[in-house]
């Protein structure tokens, strides 16, 4: 599923061929994941592309149409977000008219600059909503900080006192808004942190060193371009380069670049989560008591004499 730096790569793309073009037409194919295919196809149309931003896994396409003039001083503009998941194999691309779609497009908004912002997605596990400006917060508020935006206080604030594991933490969306399994593992890989250590057993240092983790593995990511592990393409349809940087995602069996042990793979939170058993130290295991201990710790003195 594309993460944080995917979905950022699709949106720095988009913000350099969008904002500025009109929507002249939209066209549906299968609508499944559309919350209201009636409502895009009525309002999104004549609509101007103001900007395009990433709210976690989301993007988030502003759009204006201005409607009759309500005022002698001008239009009184309408304001919609086209909100956007890719779910595990979207692409959201820009093509030339007249190139013929992919397999599996779904929805072409053709622009007046003769192209067209498509969506393509095999297994349609994405999402698309318009909803009104305030609408949004809606789908997008109950998420948590965005992990490439989050301070470090802030960060450890977040995890401090928290008995979930981490790898638990950093998935949740209510927590950090847009890590996902990728760059979790590569995070706590490069943090020498295992994946199934509870939040509350972090050490200062040790979330000091998980945030400069994250905040390096998503910047460089970003800057390669995200992680084509499957479907993913950037705005253009180029594929990524990080899955080459990758040092423990899908690399079970394989020998740890930085010990040389053998990548292991274990579920943490119902996930796959991949690591390296001598980087990253198991949290130990409380011995339970013995048995015939812990019945004489509650027997009475008298029946022990016995």
């Amino acid at each position: 599923m594309p993460e944080l730096p995917e979905v950022e790569t699709v949106v720095r793309g988009l913000q350099l061929l969008l904002p500025g073009r009109e929507i002249l037409s939209v066209r549906l194919g299968k609508t499944d994941f559309i919350d209201d295919p009636a409502a895009i196809e009525q309002n999104v149309p004549g609509c101007r592309i103001v900007e395009v931003r990433r709210r976690g896994k989301f993007l988030v396409v502003f759009l204006e149409k201005n409607r009759a003039p309500q005022i002698e001083s001008g239009f009184a503009p309408v304001r919609f977000h086209l909100i956007v998941h890719l779910g595990m194999t979207g692409q959201l691309t820009v093509r030339p008219g007249a190139m013929p779609s992919a397999l599996h497009t779904h929805v072409w908004f053709a622009l007046d600059n003769d192209r067209e912002l498509r969506y393509t997605d095999p297994r349609r596990f994405g999402r698309m909503a318009l909803v009104s400006e305030s609408g949004s917060e809606n789908i997008l508020g109950a998420l948590g900080v965005d992990a490439l935006d989050a301070r470090q206080e802030e960060f450890h604030i977040r995890l401090s006192g928290r008995r979930a594991r981490i790898k638990a933490l950093l998935l949740d969306q209510r927590v950090f808004r847009g890590m996902g399994n990728i760059y979790t593992d590569e995070s706590l890989w490069r943090a020498r942190i295992h994946p199934a250590r509870l939040g509350a057993s972090l050490k200062s240092d040790e979330v000091a060193r998980l945030y400069r983790a994250v905040q390096n593995v998503l910047r460089e990511a970003i800057r390669l371009g995200g992680s084509s592990i499957s479907d993913y393409v950037n705005a253009e349809g180029a594929r990524g380069e990080f899955q080459l940087r990758h040092r423990v995602y899908q690399r079970e069996g394989e020998k740890c670049s930085r010990c040389g042990a053998w990548i292991r793979r274990m579920i943490v939170a119902g996930r796959s989560s991949y690591f390296c058993p001598r980087c990253q130290r198991a949290p130990r295991r409380r011995r339970p008591k013995k048995k015939a201990a812990r019945e004489a710790c509650h027997t009475p003195a008298r029946q022990r004499q016995k």
